[in-house]
């Protein structure tokens, strides 16, 4: 199926942050009412330094990234399956993030940190040209890619996205593991599945364009 015409991006940008408190908004009213089973005792809610909270916070960010990379590539190519990709990405990224912001709004806690990203792995990170934790592509990476055109944009993008990938699929089977609430744990297992599917399938996108990954 052809993808849709494409939208001026200010639209787009827009529409997506709707979307996101929209989902924001969602998991206050459905997941109110069980966070107290979900956590343990009655009341009780993820701590601050807890992995349900970091694991929410850092996954957000990188989700983030990835959103853009793929609206960037979206508008640097004609291929279609590089740009169904780049639906999918947008789609499931954007909406699992709203998940995630609309948990840490259940939660009270708050949206960003002055922490150092990571830590709640217990290796905290320090960023670097604008890589905030592992798998980001830099901000110089991110030019390459705004500059870039047809089957280089597809390239630079698939590898870009399938580093990314790989460090959201660790830090998510991390999360699978620690998290103490069901939401998280549930979602995090997804998260691995989903990403490591997408790496094969980016690596054989990759070979299909004489590239390495």
């Amino acid at each position: 199926m052809t993808p849709p015409a494409r939208a001026p991006r200010s639209l787009v940008w827009a529409g997506a942050a709707v979307f996101v408190v929209a989902m924001g908004l969602v998991l206050l009213m459905v997941v109110r009412p069980s966070a107290a089973s979900s956590s343990g005792a009655a009341g009780s809610v993820p701590t601050e330094s807890s992995a349900d909270v970091g694991f929410a916070r850092d996954m957000s960010v990188h989700h983030q990234q990835a959103v853009e990379m793929a609206f960037l590539v979206r508008d640097r190519t004609e291929d279609e399956d590089v740009r169904r990709l780049a639906y999918d990405i947008i789609n499931t990224q954007a909406n699992q993030r709203g998940m995630m912001l609309g948990w840490l709004e259940v939660w009270d806690r708050p949206k960003s940190s002055d922490r150092p990203p990571m830590e709640w792995m217990g290796h905290p990170v320090t960023p670097s040209d604008g890589s905030l934790m592992p798998g980001m592509a830099t901000d110089t990476e991110l030019d390459r890619l705004r500059a870039a055109e047809g089957r280089s944009a597809e390239v630079l993008f698939l590898r870009l996205m399938t580093v990314h990938h790989r460090a959201g699929a660790d830090m998510a089977q991390a999360a699978a593991g620690s998290a103490g609430t069901d939401e998280i744990r549930g979602l995090a297992a997804g998260m691995v599945r989903a990403q490591e599917s997408e790496i094969t399938l980016m690596a054989d996108m990759l070979r299909a364009r004489g590239a390495k990954p």
